[in-house]
């Protein structure tokens, strides 16, 4: 396989997570209609439902695969991933589609969490930030998309259909890993699957100062990912009163930060991770600020102020999850699968904890949302700068 298929294959692995919960954001109204109308505010958590089962999932799956090897770890989560899916596409209840969600989010971490393990198997240093860089450019194209896929699916096979999609979709991508992607650990390499050997393994990842930093640096930039999706969608329609296109404004602004990613491939090599990632998180808090005075002064921002700083929270996730990762991963190569799951289900749980409750504060206006996301990019930048200060002290390697 060369680069450039192996690149698209990751990107359609990891598109796997962003594909499953973009494309759910129009089909919300229509379930809530059809399954829980008594209550209508339950229907959000089909998104956290998802999100709950991905960091469950994502505690299990780099132990396996650095124990039975990669390939049937992604084939096995895939196809808990169609299950959950056909569950939730026959489903007649709520609670089912919750669990079916749940089912889903564990398989979905398989293909999430080991593409990480295959990426860093095959490189390491700003090498692998780089190539983790471009497959997170073409990850980002799906939220371009998906929102308008799944309200075109809808509009003709009603909200059952994405369901539907979801399957055809892994069914594609894991045919495309059976037949092409060799396996990346031999077997030597391979470690027992034993619950002192996995406890060390943690305990050592703790332990290094950089990729414990590096956890809480990514957890908090998950968290302000995390909590713009929950708010997006009431923002547009009871703030700005855009419901019918939220769909397109969602994908064009999506489109838009995309290039974050390539940009970051192209600076990550020469200006290293740690800069960049410091550089994005002032940007952020500085925009962040900004919005939040214009806000105050004017009552509410004009859209196209929120819209432009909505874009620049969608890019400041391509300049710094894929470069966090790199940085936490470096120094635990040899535990590749392991340091692979704990980073993403710390990160993925912690930040859903996080990002749960700041939805609920939603009051009709932007202050949650904007006031949230500026103090999570001002303590990520505190962290950061300590992390500067702590890797001086370091001995080197």
């Amino acid at each position: 396989m060369g680069r450039a298929e192996f690149i698209a294959l990751m990107a359609m692995m990891f598109a796997t997570i962003a594909f499953s919960i973009d494309a759910m954001l129009p089909a919300l109204p229509d379930i809530a209609a059809e399954l829980t109308p008594e209550e209508p505010t339950r229907a959000p958590l089909i998104m956290t439902a998802f999100v709950l089962g991905m960091g469950l999932g994502t505690f299990f799956t780099g132990p396996l695969s650095d124990t039975f090897g990669r390939r049937s770890v992604m084939i096995s989560g895939a196809a808990l991933y169609i299950t959950g899916s056909a569950i939730a596409w026959a489903s007649s209840t709520f609670e089912i589609v919750l669990a079916a969600r749940i089912l889903q989010g564990i398989g979905a971490a398989g293909p999430r969490i080991v593409s990480l393990a295959v990426i860093r198997d095959l490189y390491s240093g700003r090498e692998m930030a780089r190539i983790v860089s471009i497959v997170m450019m073409i990850f980002t194209l799906v939220p371009a998309i998906a929102p308008t896929l799944g309200y075109l699916i809808i509009a003709q096979h009603g909200w059952r259909g994405i369901f539907a999609a979801f399957i055809l979709f892994s069914i594609i991508s894991v045919l495309w890993l059976f037949a092409r992607l060799p396996e990346t650990l031999p077997c030597e390499n391979r470690r027992p699957l034993r619950p002192r050997l996995m406890a060390a393994a943690v305990r050592e990842m703790f332990a290094h100062p950089i990729v414990r930093l590096s956890i809480i640096t990514q957890t908090l930039c998950m968290s302000i990912l995390f909590t713009i999706l929950m708010m997006v969608q009431p923002v547009y329609e009871q703030v700005y009163d855009k419901q019918d296109s939220f769909h397109w404004w969602f994908g064009g602004i999506a489109l838009l930060s995309a290039p974050a990613s390539l940009l970051n491939a192209m600076l990550v090599v020469r200006f290293g991770m740690r800069r960049l990632i410091t550089i994005a998180l002032a940007a952020q808090i500085l925009l962040s600020g900004a919005v939040l005075l214009n806000n105050a002064t004017l009552g509410t921002s004009p859209f196209l102020i929120f819209a432009a700083w909505q874009a620049y929270v969608f890019f400041q996730a391509g300049l710094t999850i894929g470069n966090l990762n790199a940085i936490a991963l470096e120094p635990m190569g040899h535990i590749a699968g392991m340091a692979a799951s704990v980073i993403g289900a710390v990160s993925t749980v912690v930040a859903a904890a996080i990002a749960s409750p700041i939805g609920l504060l939603f009051d009709g206006t932007l202050r949650p949302l904007v006031g949230a996301i500026f103090v999570m990019a001002l303590l990520a930048f505190i962290v950061m700068r300590h992390m500067g200060r702590v890797e001086a002290r370091l001995p080197a390697e």
